[in-house]
């Protein structure tokens, strides 16, 4: 069973230990009190956090049209004109894509949130999973609940909002005429039915340089037996290791006795692929670089519209070409398109360029 911290939106404007906030029990029970007084009555057990929609925003992607899930770079970009912050000052969370193939996502300053966790972890407080109560409503049908001083919207609606009365009678006239209204002030355990039910819908916060630690295992004494068993197992290598290098070392220098006696008009002392140039000085790799060109552009790159700006051979690493193309949707229709083709090809380093995308696509050569 779950034990479930909601921090109230009046804390917001000071956060401190004395945050008002409500704490449920795995038994669903509710207590209303500070937050330091909700440490002290978790006694150190974990908690599932729930934020108040003002700490967030809330936004949905463009239709994505590939049939894989783009990465998170991508819908970052893709998104990035309906931010009101730099990109990299906001932590972004997304949601399972609707049936119009939109993704949600969730955007909270990475600082504050950074700063509510850290205060959580001075008063003792274990934090597993981070959610926001406007997203926290099931999506079978649009709600609007009274909860702690302000209405939330969500649900079925194409929204997360946290409105006061005023508010809402701005965008009253927008609503659908099926929203179910739910007021805590006159039925308080119709609420608690609906922020202290896990959503398998809602978004975690809780994830990249927020994910939450492992915890540590309590057997120390058995830990200590597996770190003396790994330092027993590594001390054995470094042996073996120490005497193949031995071994290798007096191969070496006898193989080199041997290729000067067989080759007395080389003087200096080469390696065995140096041997195999001598026995085969022309080796057709030149042909297998082309070939492989070639049949990138044939059924990989030519068949989208790429523009090509710079292709340049790596000896270390194959063929590789700098892409321009309109957008991620179309960057991954290139990497599908190198997979049905069994090209064994790497995109790195997109990056949104005015109303284009760059990015570099790598080919390694066949053997």
């Amino acid at each position: 069973m779950t034990t479930w911290l909601y921090l109230a939106a009046e804390g917001l404007a000071d956060p401190s230990a004395d945050w008002p906030s409500y704490l449920w029990s795995a038994l669903g029970e509710r207590q209303q009190l500070p937050l330091k007084h909700a440490a002290h009555v978790l006694g150190g057990r974990a908690v599932s956090l729930l934020l108040p929609m003002e700490l967030c925003s809330w936004l949905r992607s463009k239709p994505w049209r590939g049939k894989r899930r783009p990465t998170a770079q991508a819908l970052a970009f893709a998104v990035e004109d309906q931010l009101g912050a730099p990109l990299e000052s906001v932590h972004l969370s997304i949601g399972a894509p609707d049936d119009d193939g939109r993704y949600p996502l969730l955007v909270i300053d990475r600082q504050r949130f950074a700063d509510v966790l850290a205060l959580l972890a001075e008063l003792g407080i274990e934090v597993r999973s981070v959610y926001v109560d406007a997203d926290w409503l099931p999506c079978d049908q649009p709600l609007a609940i009274w909860w702690a001083g302000r209405w939330i919207l969500g649900g079925a609606l194409p929204a997360r909002l946290a409105l006061r009365d005023e508010g809402l009678e701005t965008i009253k006239p927008l609503l659908p005429d099926n929203l179910q209204w739910i007021d805590e002030r006159e039925n308080p355990l119709a609420v608690d039915q609906w922020l202290s039910t896990p959503m398998p819908t809602a978004i975690d916060l809780r994830h990249g340089e927020f994910a939450a630690r492992a915890n540590r295992l309590p057997w120390r004494h058995a830990g200590y037996g597996l770190l003396m068993l790994a330092l027993l197992v590594w001390g054995a290598s470094a042996a073996r290791i120490a005497f193949i290098d031995r071994e290798a070392d007096r191969l070496n220098s006898a193989n080199q006795q041997r290729f000067q006696a067989l080759y007395p008009q080389h003087s200096g002392i080469v390696d065995l692929t140096q041997l195999k140039a001598l026995h085969n000085p022309t080796a057709p790799t030149q042909s297998t670089r082309i070939g492989d060109l070639v049949s990138l552009v044939q059924h990989v790159v030519g068949a989208s519209q790429v523009e090509v700006q710079r292709i340049e051979w790596r000896e270390d690493h194959g063929w590789t070409l700098q892409l321009r193309v309109d957008s991620f949707a179309e960057l991954e229709q290139l990497r599908e398109r190198g997979r049905q083709q069994g090209v064994p090809m790497t995109l790195d380093n997109a990056s949104k360029d005015g109303n284009q995308v760059q990015a570099i696509l790598t080919v390694e050569t066949s053997a």
